[in-house]
């Protein structure tokens, strides 16, 4: 990258979200990302590692829900506080953007935002700041970035990118954005080779992807207009925080790929080779970390003759025999039993507490 490019970085890692399939270890005010799952350290904090030698601390942006902010500050305490941007009321992704671009604007001008959720595990974060380098380099001067997942396996988890032609920089154009499939179709598309995982990982200049705001959701650039024209002033100031507080609620709530990517033709994609996953659910944890028996243990445990199994527990201690494919998740006050490919069902379980009322185990 050259250094004119690399000056000009601004992260922003999107740390919002509630982490249902993470339940009964994760909870409202202790979400996914604010969870220490691998190697002792929060996903949170690890992104921000990741991302360091690219975006220092004063160069990045955390952007996460209002009841979180404070959580979220003492997760990454080396980012300074007023660089915690916090978002009244839930919107979405596309709002997400909206904000973290017009912050980085009064950060730099001429800023290259590297958008990343704060959620996800890399192997090789060398590999993926090189992908990042590539992408801002390839936007510099215009255009939209993301960084598309070359498959390792026929997942129908994960959103695809159909990807067009080369385009000699390290990119390629972008055909469409593909829902979840099947299994059948993510073999073929594992099998065609001209498929990526989405990993919701954007690129592009501030002022570029305002623009794209404006064309693709005039309303919502419409209703964030008065934190952009200077008259709510600097975004960590008491007036700023007002003017968002008034505004941010207005916002139409819809994600960056169906508000925005989706009706772009300026979008280009770099294939990203890092050993990368989403962290979804617990199924995914087990492929991160296992031991020699393909297990994720974690915490005050024991297992037995335990193959390909998930045994975590934050409160009690908890033994385990002859588990396959199972996860055993424990915390004080509850515990969840799964076959782990059942692990979306999760979220199944939270929705039936919120309808108990059960806002205890929430």
């Amino acid at each position: 990258m050259s250094s004119a490019t690399a000056s000009h970085l601004v992260a922003v890692v999107m740390a919002g979200g509630s982490g249902t399939r993470f339940w009964p270890v994760s909870r409202k005010a202790r979400p996914k990302q604010l969870l220490p799952l691998i190697d002792g350290a929060t996903l949170l904090g690890a992104t921000m590692e990741r991302i360091a030698p690219l975006c220092p601390p004063e160069r990045s942006l955390v952007v996460t829900a209002e009841r979180l902010a404070e959580a979220t500050r003492a997760a990454v305490p080396q980012l300074p506080a007023a660089n915690v941007l916090a978002e009244p009321t839930p919107r979405n992704t596309a709002p997400c953007l909206a904000l973290a671009a017009i912050a980085a604007l009064q950060l730099d001008p001429d800023a290259v935002v590297c958008l990343l959720p704060a959620d996800h595990h890399v192997a090789d974060g060398a590999a993926f700041r090189a992908a990042l380098q590539t992408a801002a380099d390839a936007v510099q001067h215009g255009g939209i970035a993301t960084l598309g997942v070359v498959p390792t396996h026929p997942e129908t988890g994960y959103g695809y990118i159909e990807v067009g032609d080369e385009r000699g920089d390290g990119t390629s154009s972008v055909v469409r954005f593909v829902e979840k499939p099947d299994l059948a179709r993510a073999a073929s598309f594992l099998a065609g080779g001209r498929h990526l995982w989405n990993a919701g990982i954007f690129v592009g200049r501030a002022d570029t992807l305002l623009a794209a705001v404006d064309a693709e959701l005039p309303a919502l650039g419409e209703t964030l207009a008065p934190l952009r024209d200077g008259r709510a002033g600097a975004f960590a100031s008491a007036s700023f925080v007002s003017a968002l507080a008034q505004a941010f609620p207005s916002c139409p709530s819809i994600s960056i790929d169906h508000g925005i990517m989706e009706h772009r033709d300026d979008l280009v994609v770099v294939p990203l080779s890092a050993g990368w996953s989403d962290v979804g659910s617990w199924r995914n944890v087990r492929d991160l970390g296992v031991d020699a028996d393909g297990n994720y243990v974690d915490g005050d445990t024991f297992t037995l003759d335990c193959q390909d199994s998930v045994v975590v527990s934050d409160g009690p201690f908890v033994a385990a025999i002859g588990l396959r494919g199972i996860g055993v998740v424990a915390r004080g006050d509850a515990v969840l039993v799964l076959p782990l490919d059942r692990s979306q069902d999760v979220r199944a379980v939270v929705s039936a507490l919120a309808e108990r009322g059960r806002d205890d185990l929430l």
